[in-house]
């Protein structure tokens, strides 16, 4: 076991801090399949008897535990280390994908509501929090691009789970000639023949009719298990004193809301600066997530496209989602976090109140260019709060601060599609046409992101009295 504890995982000199970003990103890629759980709805839902309501809260059960897990196990988590951390949430997070497997054997709703939401998310929250606390660590002179790289594997994560899940489904459900199909593509061809192997034994722990879903999830906590791992075993920390070639902390603490001193976890939590951070990130993703949520069907309504370019567009937003982690990330970098958060809430606000414009004007691609500069921020919120974090508390338990602050994000998760969707239903049942239903919801979007403007604007430096006044070796 000591290959496991923190002290294992202290680098040795020469160690390149560039090997520390790929782990990160192949837990959060991995742990990132959350956001493609959506997959899973109908296939569950036809084998379980269920309806899609019922199976999709196995996917907010999951992202509630990502919060509560990371303030629970956050103090812990800055003690045991990334790799003990990093193994325990591989165990968690594709235990869970197994637990979930066996409950559509068993057809039984409650286990894949516990192993997926509750064990599954589990993992979720401890998979997120950890490599993002080691970047932090790592790259103290460029914190806003580190966490962005991992943060946008975690955004990124739908991109591989979505169609890896489908494709799964496909091949254990089809004959077995499917690998030779010639309506098969190469890599189609190529990835089915791998799997092949597998379809045999798998098919036959299946029950009667199969939606493929069983095989699919027990295939993939196998793949994802191999990556997981691997992360976990390069992942390094940096030795105590470590600091890059030319990097002096003091010049950096010169812009002013960067600090040199520490603030621990339990002191972080009584600070205003926390609360005001909590704000931040709270409005920032309740103001995206609820559009994200319904992106699809908001394309369809207001401008009358057909269910394939609702999926394109859904698709669209999720590539931004991932490339604002790191954009708006990187950017934080050169223009301060408080100032890209401004910019977050303003340009966000401004978007926001053009887009009823779109739809009575029926302008696509300005609604499309709208929603997705306002997407690639709601991304750039969730990697630009670690560095924020950094900032303002130090080092020293910015993975434990950042585990409890992201309890903002569970409540995001209630605010934002509870908001977005009560108002939309509310004008549709008023006799409001659905094309005219979304705008409405946009301006309240407008209202949500004045109130994160606000809290960002009285953001000032951690006062001295909360600091650390002497600092832990490690």
């Amino acid at each position: 076991m000591s290959f496991l504890s923190r002290e294992a995982t202290i680098a040795k000199p020469g160690f390149s801090r560039w090997l520390v970003p790929p782990a990160a990103v192949a837990v959060h890629m991995c742990i990132g399949q959350v956001y493609a759980f959506s997959v899973f709805n109908k296939p569950l839902s036809a084998e379980l008897g269920a309806t899609v309501s019922q199976v999709n809260w196995a996917y907010m059960i999951a992202l509630m535990m990502l919060g509560i897990s990371a303030a629970v196990f956050g103090k812990w988590v800055e003690r045991s280390g990334p790799r003990k951390t990093m193994l325990a949430s591989c165990c968690c997070f594709c235990g869970g994908l197994l637990l979930a497997a066996l409950g559509v054997k068993l057809k039984i709703l409650w286990l894949i509501l516990f192993g997926y939401g509750f064990i599954g998310g589990i993992g979720l929250g401890l998979g997120y929090i950890s490599p993002v606390s080691t970047l932090v660590k790592w790259f103290p002179d460029r914190p806003g691009m580190a966490t962005g790289m991992a943060i946008m594997g975690f955004g990124g994560g739908a991109l591989i789970g979505s169609p890896l899940a489908q494709e799964l489904m496909k091949l254990f459900t089809a004959g077995a000639d499917a690998t030779a199909g010639a309506a098969l593509s190469f890599d189609q061809r190529l990835f089915a023949s791998l799997i092949a192997p597998l379809k045999e034994p798998l098919n036959a722990l299946a029950s009667g009719t199969s939606s493929g879903a069983m095989q699919a999830l027990i295939t993939m906590a196998g793949i994802y298990a191999c990556f997981m791992l691997f992360g976990a075993f390069i992942i390094r920390v940096p030795a105590p004193g470590w600091k890059p070639e030319g990097y002096e902390p003091k010049v950096a603490a010169s812009h002013g809301m960067i600090t040199t001193a520490s603030v621990s976890v339990d002191t972080a939590w009584k600070t205003p600066q926390f609360w005001l951070l909590w704000t931040v990130l709270c409005m920032n993703v309740s103001a995206g997530i609820g559009v994200l949520g319904r992106a699809a069907d908001m394309c369809m309504d207001m401008f009358g496209v057909g269910v394939a370019i609702g999926a394109g567009f859904t698709g669209l937003l999720s590539i931004f989602n991932m490339g604002g982690r790191f954009v708006w990330s990187s950017t934080s970098d050169l223009i301060g976090r408080k100032a890209v958060y401004c910019v977050y809430f303003i340009l966000g606000a401004v978007l926001y109140a053009i887009l009823p414009y779109t739809q009575e004007t029926q302008n696509r691609t300005l609604f499309v260019i709208c929603t997705a500069l306002i997407i690639s921020m709601y991304g750039g919120g969730f990697a630009t709060i670690p560095a924020y974090l950094k900032d303002m508390f130090g080092t020293y338990q910015v993975g434990a601060i950042h585990g409890r602050l992201i309890t903002a994000w569970s409540m995001a998760a209630v605010i934002g599609p509870s908001l977005i969707n009560g108002f939309y239903d509310s004008r549709v049942a008023a006799g409001v046409p659905k094309a005219q239903a979304y705008n409405g919801t946009f301006y309240l979007m407008c209202g949500l992101l004045g109130v994160g403007l606000i809290a960002n604007l009285l953001v000032r430096p951690v006062d001295p009295k909360y600091h650390v006044k002497e600092m832990p070796l490690a």
